[in-house]
């Protein structure tokens, strides 16, 4: 393959710890592969969006497909590689869960509102298994993948560079950690951009958290920064 991939991720995990302790870390040391890069921010205090922001700078004098991920994630398909540059090129941006559609206030993919109303199957997309080892304590189908969405979950989000770029898409360093990528997405939307979910086999650790004081204060601002 001679597209390059970065794969970035930021931990609260030293370097060290990363490698050997989180799930990304363990997974990366099958794939040591000359066309994969690794873009760790090891120790990292800074919210995902300022992290993933410094990695689209760099992109501008170093073109690649990004794929901004979680630690938490286990990358079990061998061919996960081939699977992103095939995703992207059906679509603009890919991940492998989201939501056909969009609602005003809608807090999130899964979600139609505050009160986490899980949205009807017919508008949701992907699959997920969640765990911590194999085989995983679920697997969530949330509908066909392959689809066009509206919002992607950004426990993995990949596209090309150079179309954010082009776009002047980036992430809003106002949402350091919940709501970074519905604001991502809103903005793809609103530039036109193609996303879509990809079969790409991962699991999880983590379900997610929308009940803390910090996912309420960033959802205000989201609220407030897009009126609906």
């Amino acid at each position: 393959m001679s597209t390059v991939i970065k794969l970035v991720c930021a931990t609260r995990a030293s370097a060290a710890a990363f490698a050997t302790e989180t799930a990304l870390g363990r997974c990366l040391h099958l794939y040591r592969w000359p066309f994969i890069q690794l873009r760790l921010f090891p120790s990292n205090g800074a919210g995902l969006s300022t992290v993933y922001n410094s990695v689209l700078r760099e992109c501008e004098s170093d073109p690649s497909i990004v794929v901004f991920l979680h630690d938490d994630v286990h990358l079990l398909d061998f061919f996960w590689p081939e699977r992103i540059v095939a995703g992207l090129e059906a679509f603009d941006i890919i991940g492998v869960a989201g939501n056909r559609r969009r609602l005003p206030r809608q807090p999130g993919w899964l979600f139609v509102d505050a009160h986490q109303t899980r949205d009807a199957a017919e508008h949701l997309s992907g699959v997920v298994s969640h765990g911590k080892a194999w085989p995983p304590a679920a697997i969530d189908y949330y509908g066909p993948p392959g689809v066009e969405v509206k919002i992607l979950d950004g426990l993995l989000m990949a596209a090309h560079s150079e179309t954010l770029r082009s776009q002047r898409i980036t992430f809003d360093e106002a949402f350091d950690f919940h709501f970074y990528d519905v604001d991502f997405c809103r903005q793809a939307e609103r530039r036109k951009l193609c996303m879509g979910t990809w079969p790409i086999q991962v699991m999880h650790e983590s379900v997610g958290d929308f009940r803390t004081p910090a996912w309420h204060l960033a959802y205000e601002k989201y609220l407030a920064k897009w009126r609906a």
